[in-house]
């Protein structure tokens, strides 16, 4: 069985990180962009960063330009961005495709795992958040609207 622990990304910093680095925590990874109307929802990702990092979750951001051009910078711009305006201290990706042939491996399976509305396995815009499991399983999927603060409760469930 395919888990989140078989992958690998390449940090925003440019070096590659196992995700088997996080085996045992709950994780929430989301699909970023700093020029987006969800844009603010960094704040509430850093908080819950911040409220439940000692319990073992963990946030991982991966920066995306696929929906309207909203993350066009380059990674270190980015990096910046997220730092002055939220404080962003939870790990930073390197930016990734989530959809289309050179769509991350890691996306490609979160979307199969936990599909969308009516079974979509795209991911229809930035900030679209999976939940996993300390297990490395995909949890839940919340759509883009779904803000942090509404997740805390299944949060603490994966938390457990």
């Amino acid at each position: 069985m395919t888990t989140l622990y078989d992958f690998e990304a390449l940090q925003i910093n440019g070096k590659p990180i196992a995700l088997k680095k996080f085996k045992g925590k709950a994780m929430l990874i989301v699909n970023t962009a700093s020029a987006c109307g969800f844009t603010p929802q960094f704040a509430g990702l850093e908080e819950l960063h911040k409220t439940y990092a000692d319990q073992g979750l963990v946030v991982l951001g991966f920066p995306c330009n696929q929906f309207g051009a909203q993350d066009s910078g380059s990674n270190d711009e980015i990096a910046d961005f997220c730092q002055m305006n939220y404080g962003v201290s939870f790990p930073m990706m390197a930016k990734v495709d989530v959809n289309g042939s050179d769509a991350h491996p890691l996306y490609q399976w979160m979307a199969q795992e936990a599909p969308g509305l009516l079974g979509s396995k795209s991911i229809k815009w930035n900030f679209t958040k999976f939940l996993i499991g300390k297990d490395g399983s995909v949890l839940k999927r919340y759509a883009p609207t779904d803000t942090p603060e509404s997740l805390r409760k299944d949060i603490e469930a994966a938390l457990g």
